[in-house]
């Protein structure tokens, strides 16, 4: 078998490449690994490089090394491909995907990632992207994909960054008019945003559906209805925490595999950090599913969250 490592250098706020580099060497030399370590260069080269392996037909783990956004697209890469299985070394600004697991930190001790179990996981598409955890149009989506813009400022960290991205945006406008089709239902409204779950986590710690889970065939849409700039400060604890069913006049639940949304112009989509942009799209639940490992005993947390399906 052989091990993938693959490092983005501009994960996080500084270079770690170096670094996880030689660790990886010494605990390749250790373990007499048959690896490779790849460092990306530019947006897209993990997709890149996670295909050139799956291609290969050989049985490979990879370990997409960087945050959320790396993981995303390792997965683009992965999607389908039978050969390959993928964990998160997490080193990212927000590192949200592996909190859908009981004990995150494991995923940062590459000797248990050595050991791991394994498991199928779901996979969101937007046309011929994937996901693995949210995908948001709205307010949400401005403020996820802005967040490159403030986290390597002096002192602001990938919470900090996520925040001055609130501020900036909510300052820019809260919401706007979509077309939301779903379980045969037509939604036609202002919304401040619109989230599509297939895990639990993202944002620095935000959990709008947390009995969202990746393994369950199922994705958890919330539409949240025009809200004012003060009305925001009430609904995002709200929001963060997943008790979207004590406001059943704000939020709106659906379980669902596919949503049709319509814009009135051209939109940022935000796929697990990354962003994509569209007039109209569809969301729907993949066909293809991702051999995810992880390291063992570590077990998907399970929520019941509160529903208030219409």
């Amino acid at each position: 078998m052989k091990h993938l490592f693959i490092i983005n250098p501009a994960a996080g706020k500084h270079d770690q490449s170096p670094v996880l580099a030689d660790a990886i060497r010494t605990l390749g030399e250790q373990h007499g690994l048959d690896y490779a370590i790849r460092i990306s260069r530019k947006p897209g080269d993990c997709t890149a490089i996670t295909r050139e392996a799956a291609a290969s037909g050989e049985e490979t783990r990879v370990y997409a090394c960087g945050g959320d956004g790396t993981l995303n697209e390792v997965v683009c890469g992965a999607a389908g491909a039978a050969n390959l299985a993928v964990t998160h070394y997490p080193c990212g600004s927000g590192n949200d995907f592996v909190k859908n697991f009981s004990d995150p930190a494991a995923f940062t001790q590459l000797e248990r990632l050595l050991d791991p179990e394994e498991m199928l996981l779901d996979l969101i598409r937007v046309g011929e992207d994937h996901c693995l955890s949210i995908c948001s149009i709205g307010i949400d989506a401005r403020i996820g994909t802005s967040i490159q813009r403030y986290k390597h400022l002096p002192l602001v960290g990938g919470k900090g960054a996520y925040n001055l991205s609130t501020v900036v945006n909510l300052i820019q406008g809260i919401h706007r008019h979509y077309v939301v089709e779903v379980n045969g239902q037509r939604v036609d409204g202002r919304f401040t945003l619109i989230c599509v779950c297939n895990g639990r986590c993202y944002g620095g710690g935000y959990m709008p559906v947390p009995e969202a889970r990746p393994d369950d065939g199922k994705l958890e849409l919330l539409l949240v209805k025009k809200v004012s700039r003060l009305q925001v400060a009430k609904i995002i604890g709200k929001y963060k925490a997943g008790r979207y069913a004590e406001m059943p006049e704000i939020f709106t639940h659906f379980t669902t595999d596919r949503v049709r949304i319509r814009c009135d112009r051209e939109e940022v989509v935000n796929l697990d950090g990354e962003a994509r942009y569209a007039q109209e799209v569809e969301i729907r639940l993949s066909e293809h599913k991702l051999r995810f490992f992880y390291p063992k005993g570590s077990i998907l947390a399970v929520s019941a969250g509160g529903r208030n399906d219409p």
